[in-house]
């Protein structure tokens, strides 16, 4: 019986570092398209004359997207080779597991907040930190539709439906830095989308176009990087909590730099060079699957 109970420990383990089956890349890829324009056209079967942010609008794009959010773990499970569902449970695939909880949590959470060190420094110095520990603030936010959107459920829609659903599959077809590097295109295309509602608005379209254009760069970014978390840390809290902590930062807002003083001006620079060059040297370092038992989808 020990003999027996050693033979299936030692296959559980050989089995665990194993790469992940293969499937087709057509396959991956064409369901990987096939969702990013569901998640998309989700957003536009309702008709209505109110604009993306109008209280209304929010609701059904809210209902919609919970739909796909039921839909997409289907094409994971009806594509997905056999032998990677019996590997691991369809919850661990997901990255909905408890095991490295703790760590998924914590860890690339604060590694964005180093990342962001400038910004974070800016509003300290402008004080305007505090109002994160003000429960007013906190009590006002959730009865804010649109700041639910913004924090809550785009980040945790956008990162099931682009990580938790898309990864699993590409991962099946390329390697993980490879897949890092492309499930964040169907991420940043579903956001060109935002053309028609700028031109709705009047924006002219050469305007339009620009903007567009620059939001597709900084959100195949910031796919690359919530995607490479996802493989390396096997777990969906930790993309969906960066994601949330990046809508609530924004875009850096350099212009502010030039308000300040020579010298707070130059420690600001500081800052922002520190938190930049500590997140890449930390990077490898606070990703290693190890420390998120994370035996299923980094394997390189």
């Amino acid at each position: 019986m020990n003999d027996s109970s050693d033979s299936n420990s030692s296959q559980g383990t050989a089995t665990s570092v194993l790469p992940l089956p293969h499937i087709p890349v057509v396959t991956s890829v064409s369901c990987c398209l096939i969702l990013s324009v569901v998640y998309v056209a989700s957003l536009y079967v309702w008709n209505t004359k109110h604009n993306r942010d109008h209280p209304a609008t929010v609701k059904r794009r809210f209902f919609s997207v919970s739909i796909v959010m039921l839909i997409a773990p289907l094409f994971v499970y009806k594509f997905s080779s056999p032998d990677l569902l019996e590997r691991a449970t369809f919850a661990e695939v997901l990255g909905l597991r408890w095991q490295g909880i703790f760590p998924a949590i914590v860890l690339p959470y604060l590694l964005t907040m180093l990342l962001f060190l400038g910004p974070l420094c800016v509003q300290m110095q402008n004080e305007s930190l505090k109002m994160f520990m003000d429960t007013d603030y906190w009590i006002g936010s959730f009865k804010n539709i649109l700041w639910i959107r913004n924090h809550v459920m785009a980040p945790i829609s956008e990162e099931f439906v682009f990580r938790a659903c898309m990864m699993p599959l590409i991962l099946q077809s390329f390697s993980p830095l490879t897949a890092v590097f492309i499930t964040p295109l169907f991420f940043g295309t579903a956001h060109i989308h935002h053309i028609g509602e700028r031109l709705s608005l009047g924006m002219e379209l050469k305007t339009a176009i620009v903007i567009s254009c620059f939001q597709l760069t900084y959100t195949t970014i910031f796919g690359f990087y919530s995607a490479f978390l996802f493989a390396r840390t096997g777990h969906f809290v930790a993309p969906f909590l960066v994601h949330a902590f990046c809508n609530h930062m924004g875009l850096p807002d350099v212009q502010d730099l030039w308000q300040q003083h020579l010298v707070r001006r130059v420690l600001l620079i500081m800052c922002y060079i520190v938190g930049f060059l500590g997140w890449i040297i930390l990077l490898p370092i606070a990703t290693q699957p190890s420390l998120y038992s994370n035996n299923l989808y980094w394997n390189v």
